[in-house]
């Protein structure tokens, strides 16, 4: 009999992740690493199931740099499916986490009916341009400092 093996089995969400890094192909992104937000910058037409994976593992890298606060920005992004939805909700559950904050900033009106058709609006925080994310997530910032 064959015994097989899956080869994720048993992996780390971690470990999951860079294995499925090895799989995907490379995605082209930029970063603007600022103090208190990163801004995370998306250089692809399309976040399909190729990419999310890798946009997962950026996040994670992000958040084991001490970044709790991640800007999204989705300008060059013209399509998006189902697995480029669930990276974005990775990056909530991220932010949640680390007590900080997830914006995506710059969607089309395409990736936005989709985003409402999925019900995702209550849960994404969508902010429409790039000047008005930092200024959210700065607030944001002010407020936890506050709040102690």
């Amino acid at each position: 009999m064959f015994d097989y093996k899956h080869p994720t089995k048993g992996l780390t969400s971690f470990n999951l992740l860079l294995y499925l890094d090895t799989i995907t192909e490379a995605m082209k992104f930029s970063l603007d690493k600022r103090e208190r937000f990163c801004i995370l910058q998306l250089e692809e037409e399309k976040l399909l199931s190729n990419y999310s994976p890798n946009l997962k593992s950026e996040m994670l890298g992000l958040q084991r740099d001490g970044f709790k606060n991640v800007i999204l920005d989705l300008a060059k992004v013209v399509f998006i499916d189902s697995s480029g939805l669930s990276a974005l909700l990775v990056g909530v559950r991220l932010a949640k986490e680390n007590k900080g904050t997830f914006v995506i900033t710059n969607i089309n009106p395409h990736i936005q009916k989709l985003i409402k058709i999925s019900q995702l609006e209550s849960i994404l925080t969508i902010v429409p341009t790039l000047a008005e994310s930092i200024d959210y997530v700065m607030m944001e910032e002010l407020d936890r400092d506050l709040r102690g």
